[in-house]
């Protein structure tokens, strides 16, 4: 048989309600009380059961995360913000991958529902009405990153994208640059899509630079589709002398298809990416780029959303700063 919770405070000498606050970190025991229950559980070898404990206090010490894409630099950065706050607080993670067109989210949205999960981390995905609609009624708190949120209950962590382009393109403007392209992220998205774009063109207009819809091509944020959109700028916007990307990933690969071309950064060509991934860093040569502070923003939302699960209150969101990064890929012109 297993050791139980009884076996803990007979061989501490304490009660099984002390053992309980113990585990649970609860207050009302002594520093020495604290530590003859750890070598109880040590000596005899107790495995205390989350899902048992969960049935006790309502609360399993789990929080679900909701990523696009796992696999990505991106996700992967912020999640490991996240990871390191939850464990450091005694919380386990559990990360779904929605998919790119979020068509697992509903299924997997049930899924957590039924691990009884504390809350959720919902990244890079508008919180559409009907996730909300579960999560109110799975009666858990849920803090978005890289998202923005219409509903009054749920705080974002995030940069200001709009202001974030507008500085990355009025960068390349002040070193001298004028005909310049952009690789926008996908076409309708609210949330890094469209703002980033917008802040392309205000930084244009506000320096006198005609905004040409030849300029700017549109990808996914992914690799693959910034390689398409960099073979398609090199055809529609051939004079230019710099590219701003909306993402690294898609930087890089205007990297990569410039370079297939026999184009030299940045004596040829400047590119200039955002995120500040940690692949901008290995690429040859470097890549100058905006950089959010992912890591950062995931210890955030990690420590908003366990501060709703512990006092059940709102908690305010965050408009994280953004800043330059200069590598090596942005040259100025005389």
């Amino acid at each position: 048989m297993n050791p139980t919770i009884k076996d803990v405070a007979r061989r501490a000498n304490v009660s099984i309600a002390t053992v309980s606050r113990v585990l649970n970190h609860l207050p009302g025991y002594s520093d020495k009380t604290k530590q003859k229950v750890y070598q109880a559980i040590e000596e005899i070898g107790y495995q205390p059961n989350a899902i048992a404990r969960g049935l006790i206090n309502k609360r399993t010490h789990t929080i679900g995360v909701m990523f696009p894409s796992v696999s990505s630099a991106f996700s992967s950065d912020i999640l490991q913000g996240i990871e390191e706050f939850a464990h450091d607080h005694n919380y386990s993670v559990m990360v779904c991958n929605t998919d790119s067109d979020g068509k697992r989210t509903m299924k997997y949205l049930q899924v957590l529902r039924e691990k009884q999960i504390d809350g959720l981390i919902f990244s890079s995905e508008v919180l559409k009405k009907e996730y909300y609609a579960v999560l109110e009624r799975m009666q858990i708190p849920v803090v978005l990153i890289s998202s923005e949120s219409r509903f009054s209950k749920v705080p974002y962590v995030k940069v200001d994208d709009y202001q974030a382009a507008f500085d990355a393109v009025e960068y390349l403007i002040l070193k001298g640059h004028r005909k310049i392209a952009m690789i926008s992220g996908t076409k309708n998205d609210t949330i890094a899509g469209i703002p980033r774009v917008e802040g392309y063109k205000k930084a244009l207009e506000e320096h006198g630079i005609p905004f040409k819809p030849s300029y700017l091509a549109y990808g996914d944020f992914g690799f693959l589709s910034g390689c398409h959109a960099m073979e398609a700028l090199l055809k529609t916007a051939s004079d230019c002398t710099a590219v701003f990307a909306a993402s690294d990933e898609m930087a890089i690969a205007a990297l990569t298809v410039a370079a297939k071309h026999g184009l030299k950064i940045p004596g040829d060509l400047s590119i200039m990416g955002y995120d500040d991934l940690r692949l901008a860093q290995m690429v040859v040569p470097p890549l100058t780029t905006i950089s959010q502070p992912l890591y950062g923003m995931g210890k955030i939302a990690c420590e908003k959303l366990i501060c709703m699960i512990d006092t059940h209150e709102n908690v305010n969101s965050r408009i994280v700063s953004h800043s330059i990064v200069e590598r090596q890929t942005v040259r100025t012109l005389a």
